[in-house]
């Protein structure tokens, strides 16, 4: 009688840890986060960060694997998979999300932001939030804007210094119509082309030139076949992190405050190796025979000012173009309110 006792209290004892092995699974949530950039880019450094920072904040119940290199497609494919619910969560572009978030093209325009700071103040403040919460109609909810510097153009034969030297060339740009916009007013010819395949493109002359930012410039390799390289920094383009509705209307709100923080968290880590990463990529391409230029950026702007005027027949839009170009503008002296 006491070994049958012994035995069910033992069978008993192991159902008890089974269960709670298995409960301790189900507790365990791990997101799928898909882009196309490779291991050594910034931006996926920040991703990698935030991963392990949600790991850190959630005690190992939310984590997320990462899929880089495109491995799970170009980023029109990962958005049209987390519209599906296909896929968690992707980075992508803001120039290629303005093809499913419409309000999300003002931030693709040419000079909108002054400097660094301004572009911090807008992204990371009360604006930038409205814009994150704008894809939610389109099942693609915004957690935050990653830095992705500015970009700036570089081409294969000769440099580009004003907006006469488009002139003729083939420019890669993102799928993404202000692209588009913005090189047609300065005289050259948009040629979409993924950011996965522009090497080759660049290589076999199907485009003449193409722009990013120095890491990117740098992490692609594209240094390699562009040996001029003009920082005029036409646009500061934002890297935006974004959620399937799908995945976020089923995380309990425990879990979307631990997505939340580790994202926002990772966003000032990211920046610092943003920064970092600036310096060593002019520095490693200079080295590798690239001539870097500092054109005089007046005459671009003054060229794409009409792109502006078109946001006029549009009001919502034309209103948040005001509200950015708005904050902390410098006071004007007395002498100029006259």
């Amino acid at each position: 009688m006491k070994i049958r006792t012994h035995l069910i209290g033992f069978v008993l004892l192991v159902n008890s840890m089974c269960l709670l092995s298995c409960n301790s699974e189900k507790e365990v949530r791990v997101l799928k986060l898909a882009h196309e950039l490779n291991e050594t880019h910034p931006v996926h450094i920040g991703m990698v960060e935030m991963a392990r920072l949600l790991d850190e904040i959630s005690k190992g119940q939310l984590t997320i694997d990462i899929y880089a290199n495109g491995q799970l497609g170009k980023e029109r494919d990962l958005l049209e998979l987390l519209q599906i619910g296909s896929l968690d969560m992707t980075k992508v572009s803001a120039g290629a999300l303005e093809n499913f978030v419409p309000e999300i093209k003002v931030l693709t325009l040419p000079y909108l932001f002054r400097d660094s700071a301004h572009t911090a103040q807008v992204l990371q403040g009360s604006i930038g939030k409205r814009l994150l919460m704008k894809g939610s109609n389109y099942r693609l909810r915004g957690l935050c804007f990653f830095d992705a510097g500015s970009r700036s153009f570089y081409s294969k034969e000769a440099p580009i210094q004003r907006p006469e030297d488009l002139a003729g060339l083939k420019i890669r740009v993102m799928n993404s119509q202000s692209a588009f916009d913005m090189i047609n007013t300065l005289g050259g010819t948009p040629t979409p082309v993924s950011f996965g395949e522009l090497y080759t493109a660049l290589q076999q002359g199907v485009v003449d030139a193409a722009e990013n930012n120095p890491p990117s410039f740098f992490t692609s390799r594209h240094y390699e076949i562009c040996k001029h390289y003009s920082i005029d920094e036409h646009t500061t383009i934002p890297d935006v992190l974004i959620v399937s509705t799908y995945l976020w209307n089923s995380l309990t709100d425990q879990q979307k405050e631990w997505l939340q923080e580790a994202a926002d968290r990772a966003v000032n880590y990211q920046k610092k190796v943003w920064a970092a990463s600036v310096a060593e990529s002019l520095e490693q391409v200079k080295a590798a025979g690239v001539t870097v230029y500092y054109p005089n950026k007046s005459p671009f702007q003054a060229t794409v000012e009409p792109l502006y005027q078109q946001y006029k027949t549009d009001p919502e839009l034309y209103q948040l173009i005001q509200e950015i170009t708005a904050i902390n503008q410098p006071l004007k002296k007395k002498e100029d309110e006259r």
